[in-house]
């Protein structure tokens, strides 16, 4: 089945058009909000707040620091590898207004995954936390970094961290306060503008070879998704007219880091754009500090996934905030669980809509109706403006209402491609534009979007994509590991944990030892909680592991128990 791109079936209030040509670049974008809304306050984090004001001096002065004192140049490549702290949107925007291209990095990175991802983008120049200098100097070894601004946690907070510039390994290394407090020979200079099609940012995804790709998307496609849902699927309204979330009066949590694709485009884009207030939360696992930065706030927003809610509603204290103007919950990266969303309902008053995106979409491909009564459960919404969907059968031909299929995405928010990667971006994007997602889904008659299943083999813990490639490229390497397959099985905790099949050429190898192997080379999520050592494992004629037997092998055990 094909949806047009905007339906007459979607609630009062939905834009059938919208305007893509309202913004050039991001720069636009956020330039704009400052110059709109520079009394309002726009982020909060461990109990400081800033105005729109305040981030536009800061992050001015972190552009013309850029310009003055490293020889960066505008579409060079710039990481920027912190939590959730007021630094990274004054990271963001300055290198934005330098006209850089941006490359979010985890902080949780290995030496093997961050030298991977710095090699690969080209990046010249990281912000960091001072307590990542010694990982970001290693990882650089092989890179073309030059220049590395570090900053403390509290930085912007309560103060800079003392320290001055030095070389560490041949790496200039600048402090973030000596970065806003620099003399500037010049004056800051408006780099040519980027156009819509300008390279904006270089956002790494994992893939079935197991080697991290960057999705290349413009400055088009991160202006399309905050267009898309602004100017359409927030133009929803009750049944009085009046809009449900109205741009300027909401004050949005943000517990998802903003590495990740989808908080990078909603909470230092779409919501800035809006004049709205954002809370980040630098460490969501720690609940009790999660309930003390928004008990302050009558918070409206809240983005966030299965585990996040489970957790918040298992705190005694969570009951405790104010939920008098809580209206909304939006859910994605993994499937809502329906129990859990019923619960989180009763005890906050706040439906969870869900919706569905990608790193390669920018990410928002699908969107929940957001009225009382307008969310179908188990599905992901409709797509937002401007979108194309279809579901294909495995032969190529186009799927029936309600039949599953691959599910393909064409629209503005769609990547370029991967960088440096033209076979495989061609593996995913078709002659016609179309991107191919790896995602069995249905769609019915009302153009609502269910997701089946995965193509892929991708397993997903709290949210986040683990590719059993890379873990198994990674267990390989490990002593005594003859063969190895990794699947996802079922977790209470994080939705799916990594499992790891073990045929051993050492007869002394033992769980453990694999396990502390994993740990040097992979981020936490990424480690196999459980080994499962065996005398072989099933494959094609051709020598292929068979995952889906060891899945069938797993889920046949679990019932059995």
């Amino acid at each position: 089945m094909i949806t047009d791109f905007w339906s007459n079936k979607r609630p009062a209030g939905f834009s059938e058009t919208v305007d893509f040509q309202q913004y050039n670049s991001l720069q636009d974008v956020i330039t704009k909000a400052f110059s709109e809304f520079g009394e309002r306050p726009a982020f909060t984090c461990l109990g400081k707040t800033v105005t729109y004001g305040e981030v536009d001096r800061l992050s001015l002065a972190f552009a013309t620091w850029l310009q003055n004192h490293t020889s960066l140049k505008p579409g060079d490549a710039f990481a920027i590898q912190l939590p959730n702290l007021l630094q990274y949107p004054v990271a963001v925007y300055g290198a934005l207004r330098a006209g850089l291209v941006l490359v979010n990095t985890n902080p949780l990175y290995t030496l093997t995954e961050l030298k991977h991802q710095l090699v690969d983008s080209g990046a010249k120049a990281i912000i960091c936390l001072e307590a990542g200098l010694e990982l970001v100097a290693e990882a650089s070894a092989e890179a073309q970094v030059e220049q590395v601004i570090t900053t403390g946690a509290l930085d912007l907070v309560a103060g800079f961290s003392a320290g001055t510039g030095k070389v560490v390994d041949g790496l200039v290394v600048t402090t973030l306060g000596e970065v806003l407090s620099a003399e500037n020979p010049q004056p800051y200079i408006t780099p040519e503008a980027s156009s819509q099609s300008s390279l904006c940012l270089l956002q790494y995804t994992g893939g079935t070879t197991g080697v991290a790709k960057g999705a290349m998307l413009t400055h088009g496609n991160i202006i399309a998704n905050v267009v898309q849902m602004c100017d359409g699927v927030y133009q929803e309204v009750n049944d009085a007219g009046e809009l449900l979330i109205k741009p300027g009066e909401q004050v949005v949590v943000a517990p998802l880091p903003l590495y990740h694709i989808y908080s990078f485009t909603m909470n230092l884009m779409l919501y800035p754009s809006r004049g709205d207030h954002t809370i980040l939360i630098p460490n969501p696992r720690d609940i009790d500090q999660f309930i003390d930065a928004i008990q302050p706030f009558p918070f409206t927003l809240l983005v966030g996934l299965n585990t996040l809610f489970a957790g918040l509603m298992a705190h005694p204290r969570f009951k405790e905030c104010d939920f008098s103007r809580f209206s909304m919950t939006l859910s994605g990266g993994t499937a809502l669980q329906l129990d859990i969303a019923r619960r989180w309902e009763a005890m906050t008053g706040s439906p969870v809509i869900e919706g569905f995106g990608l790193t390669e979409t920018s990410p928002i491909v699908c969107s929940g109706p957001l009225g009382e009564g307008r969310v179908k459960p188990g599905s992901v919404g409709m797509p937002v403006p401007a979108t194309e969907l279809k579901t294909v059968r495995e032969d190529g031909t186009t799927a029936g209402v309600n039949e599953p299929g691959e599910l393909c995405v064409r629209g503005p928010q769609v990547m370029a491609g991967y960088w440096q990667r033209p076979e495989a971006t061609a593996e995913v994007i078709d002659t016609e534009g179309w991107f191919h997602t790896g995602d069995v889904a249905v769609i019915d008659e009302a153009g609502y979007v269910s997701i089946v299943d995965r193509l892929k083999d991708m397993i997903l813990v709290s949210g986040f994509n683990v590719y059993p490639n890379e873990v198994e490229n990674v267990a390989s390497h490990c002593p005594g590991v003859q063969l190895c397959a990794a699947i996802g099985v079922p977790d209470d905790k994080t939705g799916e944990a990594v499992r790891l099949f073990v045929v051993r050429s050492d007869a002394a190898l033992t769980e453990e030892t694999v396990i502390q192997h994993c740990r040097q080379h992979l981020t936490g999520y990424k480690i196999p909680h459980q080994i499962v050592f065996r005398d072989s494992l099933p494959m094609t004629a051709v020598g292929k592991v068979l995952r889906k037997e060891l899945r069938k092998e797993a889920q046949e055990v679990a019932e059995a128990l």
